[in-house]
């Protein structure tokens, strides 16, 4: 839930316009009125009626009137809005609410809300409020809903007001606007056993000194959260200090998500299309590995990792995994297709070493680009790639057969490669995809006599 700024909105500003602004702000029928006063004073005037002079002036001095103590009426007003959620993912709905305090002495008149909205994010928000009375407040609600992801500026909020005779109404703008962040869809994944580093946090997992190696006893000082019971009271003697032993501490699980945005490499656009598909794929991954303990990385065919918390660039550990979980989705909310054409620099990133789990969404490969993918194999304790099929995914498809054998050809060099490789066709399932990649990951270590595996 996020609370927008409050701001304010004088009727009183009558430096910033004066009488070019009162009369702007005329209604039809306040025109109509000063017309039709205006031709009738004319009228008597030519016709010699006095009767019909003084009707022509009524008619237009009364939107005149209207308009000037309308502009000048002294009240304040002030507004807020609060976006529940303020991060929702596709397709999903969010609420908008808007609340109006009336900070003046002065009861207000009738009050016209409006609230500026992208289009995508559904039609411009209308309201009517009555009367105000002094201290008091309105408060009203909408929603909103995109199938495309992004960050969508809400506001300025606009107050129009209007006199009771409907003859002038005059806009105040609020300064403060908000941001609704859209992000990909997120698809729970069933829990499956993939190959990779490490185990996660359970039994036989790998476990590493916090500073050094196993014959280190040298306590440490103290640090607020530290378990008392890790007090070494025979150093606290001789420092003067609070000493706590060093042990042993959990070393986690690695999986790096490869996201491929290459322009080249995806065809079609909208929320149906391949490359929405993969960024919602790679959301799903991410929270997935999260969830179970894992130290996730967002990786680009840019080279470009998200995010970089620690020094080595992963991020995940239990009191960050929603911050971290956040991050990464609001990357996603707007990351777009690359001007890049290979996947040589992400290859550059994970050759720095052995990355653990790396799970990668590939768009169309050529043979060069295949290449580089496979030797991000040797750097990784397990590779599964969802390559994404061209020949499917287009609106029209061809009945040429050419793109079908390259793909059959381009997830053999990965499998040699030692990836499990599965291919993605348009509008396939990712969680039957997921349980796909653990069958043939557990019948390749099956022929090849491997027993390595990790739960994620």
């Amino acid at each position: 839930m996020s609370t927008g700024g409050t701001g304010q909105a004088e009727a009183d500003r009558g430096d910033k316009g004066g009488v070019r602004t009162a009369l702007a702000g005329l209604t039809t029928r306040g025109r109509s009125f000063l017309a039709a006063g205006v031709a009738a004073a004319i009228c008597a005037y030519v016709l010699g009626q006095p009767d019909l002079l003084r009707v022509g002036l009524l008619l237009a001095v009364l939107p005149l009137i209207c308009a000037a103590v309308l502009f000048h009426t002294r009240y304040r007003v002030a507004g807020s809005r609060r976006l529940s959620p303020s991060r929702v993912p596709a397709t999903s709905e969010a609420r908008v609410h808007l609340r109006m305090d009336n900070v003046s002495r002065l009861p207000t008149g009738l009050l016209m809300l409006q609230d500026r909205v992208p289009y995508v994010l559904g039609p411009r928000p209308r309201f009517v409020l009555d009367r105000v009375e002094p201290g008091g407040r309105r408060e009203v609600s909408y929603r909103v809903r995109s199938d495309l992801r992004g960050r969508y500026p809400l506001g300025p909020l606009q107050l129009r007001l209007t006199d009771p005779f409907g003859m002038c109404e005059l806009t105040r703008s609020f300064s403060t606007y908000d941001t609704l962040t859209v992000i990909p869809r997120v698809e729970a994944l069933p829990p499956v056993r993939l190959s990779g580093e490490a185990r996660g946090y359970g039994d036989g997992r790998q476990r590493s000194l916090a500073l050094a190696g196993e014959d280190d006893v040298i306590p440490r000082g103290y640090r607020y959260g530290d378990d008392l019971r890790r007090v070494h009271w025979r150093s606290t003697a001789r420092y003067g200090e609070l000493m706590v032993r060093r042990e042993e501490q959990p070393q986690r699980s690695r999986c790096t998500v490869l996201l491929d945005t290459r322009g080249i490499a995806f065809a079609g656009a909208g929320p149906e299309s391949a490359f929405e598909w993969a960024v919602s794929g790679t959301a799903s991954v991410l929270v997935h590995m999260l969830e179970r303990g894992f130290s996730v990385r967002l990786l680009t065919d840019t080279g470009n990792s998200v995010p970089g918390e620690g020094a080595d660039g992963f991020a995940g550990a239990s009191h960050e995994t929603a911050d971290a979980a956040g991050l990464m989705m609001d990357t996603l909310a707007v990351i777009d297709h690359s001007d890049g054409s290979g996947l040589s620099r992400a290859y550059d990133v994970l050759r720095g070493g052995n990355e653990g789990l790396l799970v990668a969404f590939l768009g169309e490969l050529d043979e060069e680009q295949a290449t580089v993918v496979a030797k991000m194999r040797q750097r990784s304790g397990g590779a599964v790639a969802f390559l994404l099929d061209p020949d499917t995914w287009v609106r029209e498809p061809t009945d040429v057969p050419g793109p079908t054998n390259r793909h059959a050809e381009r997830l053999r060099m990965l499998r040699e490669a030692g990836w499990t490789a599965v291919s993605v066709p348009r509008g396939g399932s990712l969680p039957e995809l997921w349980r796909q990649a653990d069958r043939e990951r557990t019948n390749a270590t099956a022929a090849a006599g491997s027993t390595g595996e990790a739960r994620p």
